[in-house]
């Protein structure tokens, strides 16, 4: 008997949903658990798996297709594998083989494009961004997939020397176009909603970063013994961050229509980057979490983001965002609000620099600190008093320690 398999249900915040992959076709036996569907959203991909051992039985939304939540998008049969079934395995296999001789003869476009849409969005994305022919990469993955590391390793290997130069014709301009993803076209739509609607200001500073570089060479390695977590520098800015806040409500607050809500609680989001674009994953409660805690929160996340793993409930809510344009190399910019939150801290690289001290010439280790925020509700006294407050912790990490 033939069960309908849904896609999950959305949250409020997310109106519909994508077909990304299907990685397996009609007919085909699948067992308890294994994925079967990737739906993308605004936000992230959602897997689907196969809700018992049996077989797929039709497929009622294909790639590309829209979806809603828990709308029905295959059809399933539960059970063993029939002899019929066995059989199309068999003449699939088959197909297999006789796509690789037309490979040799000639029709290599058509069965590439077949093995790049049988890989999952991001080794596809790796695939298309990178030229390389999926035929050509050897996969490790399960059921010898094809990873984003297969990808990376074969464009590492050094390239066999051509029969014979290659002649462009003079002029020749080679473009590609690719469509957008939804979690691209949402940030999109968000970054110019927040620059359109809101009266956005960056105000900077600077902070002396030695005293918090030579605490954490003094103590990072007895801080991993003790807690199995690096000691970086983000825990120490969102520490600095929740005292911060809680000095100046108003920059933890959000505008909603005419009103204005104060948070009592201070979830802050770190801006990631993943191969499907940036994504904030929030940390819960960072006045109740410890160092260690927050170290470890945004490792988790970071794995996450890098393997496709993020859920929407990891980035729903947030009263402030930290972002780190510095592990790009960025000395400073403008960091654009993530509304509807009013303000936003960005961090750069720490750059030595010659500084004037009591009347010294010394260089130290600097980084630039920059803060956007909605003016219409934050004024530039309070703004500007935040920042100087995060500089003053981090100058003086035994007070923001110490709590004082």
């Amino acid at each position: 008997m033939a069960t309908e398999i849904k896609a999950p249900v959305f949250p409020e915040s997310v109106a519909d949903g994508t077909i990304a992959t299907w990685h397996k076709q009609p007919g085909e036996a699948v067992s308890r658990d294994e994925v079967i569907c990737d739906i993308e959203t605004d936000k992230v991909v959602l897997e689907v798996v196969a809700p018992a051992d049996g077989t797929l039985a039709s497929i009622i939304k294909g790639e590309g297709d829209t979806v809603l939540s828990a709308e029905v998008i295959a059809q399933f049969e539960e059970g063993a594998v029939s002899g019929a079934t066995q059989t199309q395995a068999v003449q699939s296999e088959e197909k297999v083989e006789q796509a690789a001789a037309q490979t040799e003869a000639g029709n290599a476009p058509i069965v590439e494009r077949q093995q790049v849409q049988d890989q999952a969005p991001a080794v596809r994305k790796a695939l298309t961004e990178s030229g390389v022919a999926a035929a050509d990469v050897a996969g490790t993955g399960r059921g010898g997939r094809i990873t984003k590391e297969d990808v990376a390793n074969h464009q590492a290997k050094p390239a066999a020397p051509a029969a014979q130069p290659l002649s462009v014709a003079v002029g020749e301009r080679i473009e590609k176009r690719v469509p957008m993803t939804r979690l691209r076209k949402r940030v999109a739509e968000r970054l110019l909603a927040a620059t359109q609607e809101t009266a956005m200001l960056t105000t900077f500073n600077e902070v002396n970063m030695k005293p918090i570089m030579e605490m954490r060479a003094q103590y990072k390695d007895a801080f991993e013994k003790r807690h199995g977590a690096r000691l970086g520098f983000m825990s120490f800015f969102v520490k600095a961050a929740t005292e911060a806040l809680k000095r100046y409500p108003a920059v933890n607050a959000s505008i909603d229509g005419e009103d204005i809500v104060y948070h009592g609680y201070y979830d802050i989001g770190v801006a990631v980057s993943s191969d499907r674009g940036l994504v904030v994953p929030v940390l819960r409660d960072t006045d109740r979490m410890n160092y260690a805690e927050v170290e470890n929160g945004i490792r988790d996340y970071a794995y996450k983001a890098r393997d496709g793993k993020l859920g929407i409930e990891d980035m729903t809510g947030g009263t402030f965002t930290i972002t780190n344009g510095g592990t790009f190399g960025s000395l400073l910019s403008t960091p654009i609000l993530n509304t509807p939150q009013t303000a936003i801290l960005g961090m750069h690289k720490i750059q030595e620099r010659p500084m004037a001290v009591n009347g010294q010439v010394e260089i130290l280790p600097m980084m630039y600190l920059a803060l956007s925020y909605d003016h219409r509700l934050i004024d530039g006294k309070e703004a500007v008093g935040f920042l100087v407050t995060i500089k003053e912790l981090l100058e003086e990490p035994a007070k923001l320690i110490l709590d004082l």
